[in-house]
């Protein structure tokens, strides 16, 4: 499986388990898969697919603002917007 696919299938479950909800009060879990490298644009995470400013946002981020980072990141990985979130 490769770093897109590993993602994809996070995001599905994710999805399947409420994270995605706006009524869901769970924190959204982070998109990490444990592939931390940077593209060689330095534009994103080659693993989880976020910037280095998201990545550095997460931790104080609240739902609402995740969740705008998993769609992001799943744009930016060519994943499709109908699978999550």
């Amino acid at each position: 499986m490769n770093a897109i696919d590993l993602l994809a299938a996070k995001a599905i479950q994710l999805r399947a388990d409420g994270h995605f909800d706006d009524e869901n009060a769970e924190p959204v879990p982070s998109p990490c898969i444990s592939v931390c490298r940077m593209s060689p644009d330095r534009s994103h995470c080659e693993g989880c697919f976020r910037s280095l400013d998201e990545i550095r946002l997460w931790s104080r981020a609240d739902g609402s603002l995740r969740r705008g980072i998993w769609a992001q990141l799943l744009d930016r990985a060519g994943i499709s917007s109908e699978t999550p979130p």
